[in-house]
């Protein structure tokens, strides 16, 4: 009997330590718990950080993130106003605003990502089927300043005004999805257009499209460019003539000076004293023998000839 007590209050300490650890839960700062009994709710969310208590066995808490959550959308084909088909992909993010009632409708994130799924994605075909492709595309009516939009004449070329613009879209989609996920207990937060592309058969086209207007732009460039080179290459023959042409001038006018100076010269030279001009007319029949014959020249000269003065009067010596 004395041995059986001590087993019997070790016993009972131990079912009494197990019983407040079952029955003892942490709330964590980021955490806001529900509490059920057989799988039905009971009391009040529990949104305050501490250590709380529930019924051991019966009771159980489930956990829920206070913080905000990701919802990334999976790209669906949508046609727009204008009957463009194109794949858009879409994110949000979420919270849960009412864990009581997000429990009770979606049960846990796993569902809640589910419904978002439908509401999200619906809305989000519902906006894009309103509106043509230009509008989804386009935040703003601003004027590009790529080179290719800044030549004349095509500073708005291909671009359509706008009224909404994606930025309006995407507040149009969150406002009628808020509504709805409300009811689930969760808060939208906020919803972006991730990505926007042409389906592949589209695709082609536009590709297509964009090269051929890129090589227009590319070919008016160098049609330009040609033009200008053109122009250069015009007004630099034009100057080279003219710089050909005055400094031929200039130099006639040099060559008239100096001929006009030699025959000054020279005039002056034979109108001096009768020595002067035997040795004016000496110096210059000297220099048309220079010019006239070489080493290897034979040369038949009358002896009455004017030529053959200087050579008689020495050979005569």
């Amino acid at each position: 009997m004395n041995r059986t007590k001590p087993i019997i209050i070790a016993a009972t300490i131990v079912i009494i330590i197990a019983v407040v650890v079952s029955s003892a839960y942490i709330v964590q700062e980021t955490e806001q718990v529900i509490i059920t009994q057989f799988g039905k709710p009971v009391g009040e969310p529990i949104v305050e950080p501490g250590i709380n208590f529930k019924i051991p066995m019966i009771q159980q808490a489930n956990f829920f993130e206070k913080r905000f959550l990701e919802w990334d959308g999976s790209p669906n084909q949508v046609p727009t106003r204008d009957k463009r088909f194109i794949w858009v992909d879409t994110y949000a993010r979420w919270r849960i605003k009412d864990p009581l009632l997000f429990f009770q409708r979606v049960r846990d994130e796993r569902g809640a990502q589910s419904r978002l799924d439908d509401i999200l994605d619906g809305e989000t075909r519902n906006a894009i089927a309103k509106h043509n492709l230009v509008e989804v595309i386009r935040s703003t009516n601003r004027t590009p300043e790529t080179s290719e939009f800044l030549l004349a004449g095509e500073v708005t070329a291909g671009l359509d005004k706008i009224k909404f613009g994606r930025e309006k879209i995407t507040r149009e989609i969150i406002e009628a999805a808020a509504n709805r996920t409300l009811e689930l207990g969760i808060e939208l937060l906020d919803l972006r257009l991730k990505r926007i592309n042409y389906v592949e058969e589209v695709q082609k086209k536009i590709f297509e499209r964009m090269i051929t207007e890129r090589k227009r732009i590319a070919d008016k460039f160098r049609s330009e460019g040609q033009g200008e080179a053109s122009k250069i290459l015009g007004d630099k023959e034009r100057e080279l003539k003219k710089i050909q042409s005055e400094a031929y001038k200039t130099a006639q006018e040099i060559v008239g000076k100096a001929d006009a100076e030699a025959t000054t010269i020279y005039a002056g030279a034979y109108n001096q004293s009768q020595d002067s001009r035997e040795f004016y007319s000496f110096l210059k029949t000297m220099e048309t023998y220079k010019t006239t014959m070489s080493e290897k020249d034979w040369m038949v000269l009358s002896t009455k000839g004017d030529f053959f003065k200087y050579l008689q009067k020495q050979s005569g010596k």
